[in-house]
């Protein structure tokens, strides 16, 4: 399985019990996937979020935490394989930001072009 995971939550501020989110409780819901994915015998790549800079979502707190979270998803060496849809996606020069080219027009999610770029960057040797 895949895992790709985390923008709204940091969106929404929705941390555990009403809390304000922090990078520690995305990697703490992620280590209890991977853990619940390999008890049932499964293989659990990670996938990085994609920027969001100009959507309603940004703040600089937001994108610390989306960075942090990122960052262990592509050092902690917890999940199977990564994918990161992060690079994938987002603009050369504004990495905060999705390509234009990818963007639906919302500064969040991909248009056809952006879900094409998520499906190319996925090594399938990864999902055997």
């Amino acid at each position: 399985m895949i895992l790709f995971e985390g923008i709204n939550d940091i969106g929404n501020n929705a941390g555990p019990n009403g809390a304000p989110l922090t990078a520690q409780d995305l990697i703490s819901g992620y280590q209890n996937l991977i853990a619940q994915a390999h008890a049932a015998d499964v293989r659990i790549i990670g996938a990085t979020m994609l920027p969001d800079f100009g959507n309603g979502y940004y703040t600089a707190a937001a994108e610390a935490i989306r960075q942090a979270a990122n960052n262990w998803i592509r050092t902690s060496g917890a999940f199977d394989g990564i994918v990161d849809f992060d690079k994938a996606l987002q603009d050369p020069s504004n990495p905060v930001a999705l390509n234009a080219g990818y963007d639906s027009g919302d500064h969040l999610h991909p248009n056809a072009a952006g879900m094409q770029a998520i499906a190319n960057s996925i090594d399938l040797g990864l999902l055997k």
